[in-house]
C-alpha cells in the first residue's frame, strides 16, 4: 500500500498536467456547434491512452459523436476481463455569468481544481491512467494483472441516445467479466463509500381533453367535466394515504431492502434536518412510510409529477371551464422492474379518465432506462471494497443513487455486474456553475485504481466466462 501511495504522490502532476489539457477542450455533446470539440476530445484521449501503452485504441463512430475504445490485454489469459466506463463529454457551462473562473479555463485554488468535467467525468477517468501507471510499476508488471479494456462516450450528458446500440454492435469486443464505472460520488469528503445500485427511469405525458373551446363557468361550470378538476384527482389518485404508488403491479418485482442494507445504511452519518435544510431546501420530508430518507432516495420505487399546466394563468382572473389539462410524470425504479412494464401499468390508469366528456391520452418519453444492482456478497464488489480500504484506509461503507444512467444499459448488454468506483463529493457541484474536484480525493481514487486490479485477479470466482 505504501508504494502505491508514494507512487501516485510522486507522479500526481502528470496526473494534473493531463487533465488541464483535456479540460481545455469544450467537449459540450448538447450543442451541435460544440460537435468538433467533442470529436477533438476523443481525439485527446486516444492519444493519451496510446501513451499510456495500450496496444490496441480505436475511435468508435456513432450515428452522433464518438467513443473512444482501448484495451490491454493481461499477459495471463486467465485472468478477468474487465471494462472500464466513462464519458469524455460535458455539461454546458450556462449561465457563464455565475463561474468565479472560465468554465474551460482549469484553476486550482488550494487543493480543489474548478472547471467543467474536473469530477463529471474526466477527472475521474484520468485518474485510472495513473492509477494503471502505478499498478504496473509497483508490481513490476508489463501488463495489467487484468485483462482492461476501456469505453468512454461521447453523449452521456446528452442522455447516451446512441450508446446501447454501441454497446449491441460491439458487444464481443467489450465481453467481460466485470465492468467498472467511475462517474459517481462517495458519502462525504471522511466518508469513503462505493455506490452499489442506481435507479431506472420511466417519464410520460398525460393530456385530458374536455369541452372543445373555453366555456364561460357561469354557464357552463358544474354541468360539464373540468380537465383540470379530473387531472388533479388523476395525478392525486397515484399515491395512497402511505405514500406507495397505486399502480396496477407496481412493486410486484421491486426486489426489497435487506436487513444488511438497511442496517449498513444506517450506519452512514446523514444529518436528516441538515439534509432537509441546506441540500434539499425544504421544510420537511415525505415519501414512502415505513422508509428512512436515504432508503426512499436509493432503493424505492418513486412517482413524481413534474409539472401541470392548462387553462388561464394569467394576471387578474378569467372564469372559465378549460379545454384542456396537461401534466409530466416520472417514475424513478429499482431492481428488478422494467420500465416497459410500468408504462403499461400508466397506460391502463390513464385510460381509465377517458370517459364522461374527457379524452385521456398519455405519451412516454422513450423506453425507459433499466436499473441496476450489485448484491452485497458478488465477488467483485468485495474485491471494490477491498481496493477501496486500502487507498482510504479505513472502513469503507455502501450507498446507492437515485439518478439514473446507463450503467443499467452496461450491466444488461455485457451480462456483467457492475461495480461503481467513484471519488467525486456531494458537492462538487457537478452540471452546475464551478463545478471542481477535490484533488486529494482524485489521487485516493488513483490508489484504489492501482489496488483494484491486483484485488479482481486474485478472486478467482470474479471470472465468469
Amino acid at each position: 500500500m505504501t508504494d502505491i501511495a508514494q507512487y501516485v504522490d510522486a507522479h500526481k502532476h502528470e496526473l494534473l498536467a493531463d487533465l488541464d489539457a483535456w479540460l481545455r477542450i469544450p467537449s459540450i455533446s448538447a450543442s451541435p456547434e460544440h460537435a468538433g470539440e467533442v470529436r477533438r476530445s476523443a481525439e485527446w484521449l486516444a492519444d493519451r491512452l496510446r501513451v499510456a501503452g495500450f496496444p490496441t485504441v480505436e475511435v468508435w463512430e456513432t450515428a452522433g459523436l464518438p467513443a473512444v475504445f482501448a484495451e490491454w490485454p493481461s499477459a495471463d489469459p486467465d485472468a478477468p476481463v474487465v471494462t472500464l466506463y466513462g464519458h469524455h463529454d460535458v455539461q454546458p457551462v450556462d449561465p457563464l455569468e455565475l463561474w468565479n473562473t472560465p468554465p474551460f479555463e482549469p484553476t486550482v485554488i488550494g487543493d480543489e481544481l474548478f472547471a467543467r468535467g474536473a469530477v463529471d467525468d474526466k477527472g475521474q477517468v484520468l485518474f485510472h491512467l495513473l492509477g494503471l501507471q502505478a499498478h504496473l510499476a509497483t508490481t513490476g508488471r508489463s501488463s495489467p494483472a487484468v485483462t482492461l479494456k476501456v469505453v468512454v462516450e461521447g453523449e452521456e450528458e446528452s442522455g447516451s441516445p446512441h450508446f446501447r446500440q454501441l454497446l449491441e454492435d460491439h458487444r464481443d469486443r467489450l465481453a467481460c467479466d466485470v465492468v467498472v464505472v467511475s462517474d459517481t460520488s462517495v458519502f462525504d469528503r471522511d466518508t469513503p463509500s462505493i455506490c452499489t445500485g442506481m435507479r431506472g427511469l420511466t417519464d410520460c405525458q398525460v393530456d385530458l381533453h374536455g369541452p372543445d373551446v373555453d366555456l364561460h363557468s357561469g354557464s357552463f361550470g358544474g354541468a360539464v367535466p373540468n380537465p383540470l378538476a379530473v387531472m388533479a384527482d388523476l395525478l392525486a389518485g397515484l399515491h395512497d394515504a402511505d405514500g406507495r404508488v397505486t399502480l396496477d403491479g407496481f412493486y410486484d418485482r421491486v426486489v426489497p431492502l435487506s436487513d444488511q442494507e438497511r442496517e449498513l445504511f444506517a450506519k452512514l452519518p446523514f444529518d436528516e434536518a441538515r439534509w432537509v435544510a441546506e441540500t434539499a431546501l425544504s421544510r420537511g420530508t415525505a415519501g414512502e412510510a415505513g422508509y428512512s430518507t436515504l432508503e426512499r432516495v436509493w432503493a424505492r420505487p418513486t412517482a413524481e409529477v413534474n409539472g401541470m399546466w392548462g387553462g388561464y394563468t394569467g394576471p387578474g382572473h378569467k372564469t372559465i371551464v378549460p379545454t384542456d389539462a396537461h401534466a409530466k410524470v416520472s417514475f424513478r425504479l429499482v431492481a428488478d422492474q422494467e420500465p416497459l412494464e410500468v408504462q403499461r401499468a400508466m397506460a391502463d390508469y390513464v385510460a381509465g379518465y377517458d370517459r364522461d366528456g374527457i379524452t385521456a391520452t398519455v405519451a412516454f418519453g422513450g423506453p425507459g432506462v433499466r436499473p441496476c444492482l450489485t448484491p452485497l456478497d458478488a465477488p467483485a464488489l468485495q474485491a471494490a471494497t477491498a481496493a477501496m480500504e486500502a487507498a482510504f484506509g479505513q472502513e469503507v461503507l455502501y450507498t446507492r443513487e437515485g439518478g439514473s444512467g446507463p450503467e443499467a444499459d452496461l450491466a444488461d448488454v455485457l451480462a456483467a455486474p457492475v461495480l461503481f468506483v467513484g471519488v467525486g463529493l456531494p458537492d462538487d457541484r457537478i452540471h452546475a456553475p464551478n463545478e471542481r474536484v477535490v484533488l486529494p480525493m482524485l489521487f485516493k481514487g488513483a490508489q484504489a485504481a492501482a489496488h483494484l486490479w491486483a484485488e479482481l485477479a486474485a478472486r478467482p470466482d470474479v471470472k465468469r466466462r
